[in-house]
């Protein structure tokens, strides 16, 4: 069905689904953008517009985001984070982290499953500057968008099979690294309580 709104609309339907698959809804963002790709490939679509209407659906969607955090996370986190043992103090410590190092998730965020969706709340929840947040959000955006699509485009009618063996290694790298990090905050928080 997608296949057909994107055929039919174009370079609308690219960015309108992008946008609402970026807030959250269930969309097949890789599967979008390297089907754009493809489309680039069989002559159907333009390179340039296809990239900015992914990019510019990619950025509008992290931006809603990006507010959504920022003006209901803080709300919910103030009055009701005491049930979930979320102290001023941890919310202290998220947003340093965040200001350390939190900004490249938002960058490198995009290829990790799940993770995308995330991001952009947190940020806006943990205060981060809108001029950081765009920096790494919108260049993360542009980097996905291309290499997706730049995807479809090289492999061309091979662009199925392709995706498919990404998203396998891209799923293990990401279970990887949230059970690097799980050991290390398992670590971390029985350090803290000998």
């Amino acid at each position: 069905m997608i296949s057909q709104w994107v055929v039919h609309y174009g370079y609308a339907a690219v960015f309108s689904l992008l946008l609402f698959g970026i807030v959250g809804l269930p969309v097949p963002d890789e599967w979008l953008l390297t089907f754009a790709g493809y489309l680039v490939f069989t002559g159907k679509f333009h390179a340039f517009p296809a990239l900015a209407a992914a990019f510019l659906g990619s950025m509008c969607g992290i931006t809603v985001s990006y507010g959504l955090g920022r003006s209901f996370g803080l709300f919910l986190l103030h009055h009701y984070g005491r049930f979930f043992s979320v102290t001023p103090e941890k919310m202290n410590r998220v947003h340093a982290w965040f200001g350390r190092f939190g900004t490249w998730t938002l960058l490198v965020g995009y290829f990790i499953p799940g993770v995308r969706h995330c991001t952009a709340v947190v940020a806006g929840a943990s205060s981060l500057g809108l001029l950081s947040f765009s920096i790494f959000a919108y260049s993360g955006a542009l980097i996905w968008s291309a290499t997706f699509i730049g995807i479809g485009y090289f492999f061309g009618d091979q662009w199925t099979f392709v995706l498919r063996q990404i998203q396998r290694h891209l799923a293990v790298y990401a279970g990887l690294a949230i059970g690097m990090i799980l050991i290390y905050l398992v670590g971390r928080f029985r350090g803290k309580t000998k």
